[in-house]
């Protein structure tokens, strides 16, 4: 079975678009995120990849709305 990429194994991505599928499904209480670890765990991944000169994507979802979009699931800032 052949193993994932890491980014050592990439080449030179300057100046292309990276896209990076993230898991943001955090704990939020009262509109705060109430442990930031899968945040601090993708950080490293984006930092490099942006010294690097890539243009990174991000892309996520948040929780799992039943009947179309929800404000409390929203990803916007």
């Amino acid at each position: 079975m052949a193993g994932f990429k890491t980014l050592d194994d990439i080449g030179n991505i300057s100046g292309k678009r990276v896209l990076v599928r993230v898991d943001l499904n955090v704990p939020v209480a009262d509109g705060k995120v109430t442990d930031v670890t899968r945040i601090e765990r993708i950080a490293p991944t984006i930092s490099e990849l942006s010294s690097k000169g890539a243009k990174v994507i991000l892309l996520a979802h948040f929780g799992r709305p039943k009947d179309g979009p929800t404000p409390e699931f929203s990803l916007e800032p």
